[in-house]
């Protein structure tokens, strides 16, 4: 018999997508796959248009362009704005491919660590200032943040904007976890920030909200002409994004209020869950995210890459173990996150619970001597 791994490495939702989504799927009827527009199918943006501004978000049709995924949004957007050896400073830890989607586009990302022991709050503005030279062209920020389901506050979003106003930068924010926030404080987005409509450049996808990671259906919206004039430039180049997944990104707008609160109640309930379960366990410390499906949890381990391994590779209880990531996968700084690792909430309750029952022996066994 095989091993059975429960993996919390990945932000893959376990929740059911749509059902208007597969219906959709299931009705297509067209007898030729065409591309679509380059900029993605009218109809689609036209609902997106009506989904921002129920967050009051007031974007046009025009500013709104469909990318194959999220990660080809922040592809666009930085080879769209940036030249090679131009710079991009990006709070960390970070979600990982921004590091690689700079690098394919010859730009450099500068950071600046939070700590967990400061709840992964932003650094100081001071931080950022001393980073920024002539050569900086933008902020990237991921809000609700992945890894570490940190939700930027309201004062800190302002600090942000007033740097990319008085240095005339451009703000990627990444947004696809919006509808994950777990305060009593309205979300806020990038385009809520007065003064600075022009420099925002919005990064989104359906993959988290509607549990649709492999129909790679995502969104850039900008309202600067020439930013979009640029980002259409590789949207030619590429042809079109992918037609069945807009159809069924489309029909997921119709989603009932029903099925976006269910699965957001299902993230409240496992993040309480789990959140506890971890800082029950010896030696463990986790902070509480407040949006996304992540936490970054500290562990009394000296190197959690190989603790990580260790597991997978040697460590068994009633044949299962647990896949975590490592968090030195999300830092470009030398030797900063070493004991800590990202877990994603994206199984249910009772395989939560046997994963830290599997953890917290797992700790035992590897510290026993």
């Amino acid at each position: 018999m095989g091993v059975k791994v429960y993996h919390l490495n990945i932000g893959q939702p376990d929740l059911p997508t749509p059902r208007e989504a597969i219906k959709a799927i299931q009705n297509f009827d067209r007898t030729t796959l065409a591309y679509t527009p380059s900029e993605g199918i009218l109809s689609y943006r036209q609902k997106l248009k009506e989904y921002y501004r129920s967050f009051n978000i007031d974007v046009d049709v025009e500013d709104i362009i469909i990318t194959t995924g999220g990660s080809e949004a922040v592809m666009f957007a930085f080879m769209s704005c940036v030249d090679p050896g131009d710079e991009i400073i990006v709070p960390e830890p970070s979600y990982a491919n921004y590091n690689a989607f700079a690098i394919a586009c010859g730009a450099v990302i500068k950071t600046i660590p939070a700590r967990i022991e400061d709840g992964f709050a932003l650094p100081p503005m001071s931080e950022f200032e001393t980073l920024i030279t002539d050569r900086t062209r933008g902020i990237m920020i991921c809000n609700p943040n992945n890894p570490t389901g940190y939700l930027y506050s309201q004062e800190e979003l302002n600090s942000i904007r007033d740097l990319v106003k008085k240095h005339n930068l451009f703000l990627f924010s990444d947004e696809v976890y919006r509808e994950f926030c777990y305060t009593g404080s309205p979300y806020i987005s990038a385009f809520h920030l007065e003064g600075i409509t022009d420099n925002v450049i919005l990064v989104d996808s359906v993959s988290k909200r509607y549990s649709e990671c492999g129909i790679r259906i995502g969104a850039l919206i900008s309202k600067n002409e020439a930013v979009k004039k640029n980002v259409m430039k590789f949207c030619q180049a590429r042809l079109s994004p992918p037609l069945i997944g807009q159809v069924a990104a489309e029909a997921s707008l119709d989603a009932s209020d029903l099925y976006m609160r269910e699965c957001y109640n299902a993230y409240i309930d496992r993040r309480k869950f789990l959140i506890d379960r971890l800082n029950r366990i010896d030696g463990v410390y986790c902070p509480i995210p407040m949006g996304a499906f992540y936490c970054v949890a500290k562990l009394p381990v000296d190197d959690a890459d190989k603790f990580c391994a260790w597991m997978l590779e040697e460590f068994r209880h009633e044949g299962a173990t647990v896949f975590m990531a490592p968090m030195s996968g999300f830092y470009t700084a030398p030797n900063v996150g070493q004991d800590e690792v990202r877990i994603a909430y994206v199984l249910e309750k009772e395989d939560l619970s046997t994963s830290m029952d599997i953890l917290e022996l797992a700790l035992k066994e590897y510290n026993k001597d």
